[in-house]
């Protein structure tokens, strides 16, 4: 299965190609408008997105489907999702503490491919104020043992194994293979 994967960068939508993919990602911090219009470049009717910290608190329009908390299958492959990042400032959508992401992941089944904004705790971090990572991300990936974890947030495009999980760093688009 061929993934378009989108993140932090609206200007994305200058460098789309119309190579098709069999499924569009979209991480957070990326416009409804250009999902879509990545979407339709790329000829994928699938859409799977979590929002990011400077997303609005808006539902998203269809036909994306929100996957926070939420888990959908694409021929074989589970999908689930986490959205936002930990909670650095006061007020703002998808703003977590780390208790409360360590909470809602508590039950959360394994899936093929996690998709989240923020990335694991000390896993391609840029600074240790805005973009400090979850830990519950890394006790997940304990528990569950996803194929990929894929992650937006950190503006890094970086690869790091842990165990048998693949965690992927994503800024701007990446087309990978599951």
């Amino acid at each position: 299965m061929k993934l378009l994967v989108l993140a932090d960068d609206d200007g994305i939508r200058h460098e789309l190609t119309a190579q098709p993919a069999d499924l569009v990602l979209s991480l957070g911090d990326v416009a409804d408008l250009v999902i879509l219009e990545a979407a339709r470049q790329a000829q994928c009717g699938r859409i799977f997105a979590v929002k990011g910290n400077h997303d609005s608190g808006g539902a998203f329009p269809a036909p994306i489907l929100d996957l926070h908390l939420n888990v959908q299958t694409v021929d074989g492959v589970r999908f689930g999702g986490f959205n936002g990042s930990w909670r650095y400032k006061p007020k703002g959508h998808y703003l977590y503490e780390q208790d409360e992401a360590e909470r809602l992941l508590a039950s959360f089944p394994p899936v093929d491919v996690f998709i989240a904004h923020n990335s694991p705790r000390n896993m391609h971090e840029r600074d240790t104020e805005v973009h400090v990572g979850f830990e519950a991300f890394n006790r997940y990936i304990e528990r569950a043992q996803p194929r990929l974890f894929i992650h937006g947030h950190q503006h890094v495009n970086q690869d790091t194994l842990v165990g048998r999980t693949q965690v992927m760093g994503v800024y701007g688009q990446r087309r990978i293979s599951v």
